[in-house]
């Protein structure tokens, strides 16, 4: 079966140009077929704030209202993506950017939830794996932006961690699969405030205990989260860690967190 590497980068890495152009060049140089998910929630939020458009964020978790839902839209699926293909064809990386609704490559319905109103976020349904595979086949880099649709004419904002654990899920049954999830933290800490804390190997049930106890919190739920979704769904590794040292963690050395389905 042949490899995927799949790769979501988020956090500051986005928001810094030199560290996003040194994690694109690192990126450029894996090897085979794969498929980088991005983020980009902190532009967003500064385009919000200067527009006066409140925001609100629920375990991770942005609340998006039709405003920041246009917000969330130009600055994820056009600037950030754009930005990144243009970083990485500098680095001879043939991309191809796509947002969910390009292609129907990722249809989702809008959230339902017993006590909050998420807005306009939506709830992966499917993805569209023969498109993917023609892009694939074709030597094209796929770069994802977590904008979906409903199929109804409505874009929906979805959790980028999430997207790139779908298409994990959904591609696992045609290729090796590596789900990689890199930002600017070494990996999952026991003390957010210390890089050495990095917790090496972490299973469901230590996630289960860290979070009752508030050790790991906010953004880092939803990646743990999917990454758990991921290997219980077939994906083979599942890996957490810095941007910068990309290498490191597609060789599961030291100084990384490796996802374990035990």
């Amino acid at each position: 079966m042949e490899n995927l590497t799949i790769v979501k980068v988020g956090g500051n890495i986005i928001d810094d140009d030199s560290q996003l152009q040194q994690f694109l060049q690192l990126f450029a140089t894996i090897p085979g077929k794969k498929i980088l998910v991005h983020g980009g929630g902190k532009l967003a939020t500064k385009m919000a704030t200067q527009l006066q458009i409140p925001q609100q964020l629920v375990d991770g978790r942005r609340i998006t209202d039709a405003e920041t839902l246009k917000i969330v839209t130009m600055v994820y699926a056009g600037y950030i993506n754009k930005n990144i293909i243009a970083k990485l064809q500098q680095q001879q990386c043939n991309a191809v950017g796509l947002s969910g609704a390009d292609g129907n490559l990722i249809q989702a319905h809008q959230r339902v939830h017993p006590t909050i109103n998420y807005g306009y976020v939506g709830d992966v349904d499917g993805v569209n794996i023969s498109l993917i595979q023609q892009l694939l086949n074709n030597s094209y880099t796929l770069v994802i932006a977590p904008i979906t649709h409903n199929l109804q004419g409505q874009l929906l904002n979805t959790n980028a961690d999430t997207i790139a654990s779908v298409l994990a899920t959904s591609l696992a049954a045609h290729y090796a699969v590596t789900l990689l999830y890199s930002f600017e933290k070494a990996g999952v800490l026991m003390d957010v405030n210390n890089e050495a804390s990095v917790i090496n190997t972490i299973s469901l049930q230590q996630f289960a205990q860290l979070k009752a106890q508030r050790i790991i919190a906010d953004g880092m739920l939803p990646k743990l989260e999917n990454a758990f979704a991921a290997l219980q769904k077939g994906v083979q590794r599942v890996i957490i860690g810095q941007a910068n040292v990309l290498p490191d963690l597609l060789q599961g050395k030291a100084g990384t967190t490796l996802v374990s389905g035990n």
